[in-house]
């Protein structure tokens, strides 16, 4: 059984409230648990209205799939969200 977890940290730099912020991740969420059916958890900068951290995790008994499953969700993060990418580290377990 391989574990994976991906880490990205965005910024939103038009965010002006919590409740931008949360809508964004509302729909972010939602969108990864749909497609890729992975759990999904804002994990740091819970206060912060113009920055978070996510977690994605997902598990398979192939490495190969949780791999790509991870590198999916990472891209269609970077091509939906309304924020800049400022890290993005993926890891197996």
């Amino acid at each position: 059984m391989v574990v994976g977890l991906l880490l990205v940290e965005i910024h939103f730099p038009h965010s002006r409230s919590l409740k931008d912020k949360r809508r964004e991740l509302s729909g972010l969420k939602a969108r990864i648990k749909n497609r890729f059916n992975a759990a999904v958890a804002e994990i740091d900068f819970h206060e912060k209205w113009q920055r978070t951290a996510v977690g994605v995790v997902t598990l398979n008994h192939d490495h190969l799939v949780v791999e790509q499953v991870l590198e999916s969700v990472r891209k269609d993060i970077e091509s939906h969200v309304q924020g800049e990418i400022l890290s993005a580290e993926t890891r197996y377990f």
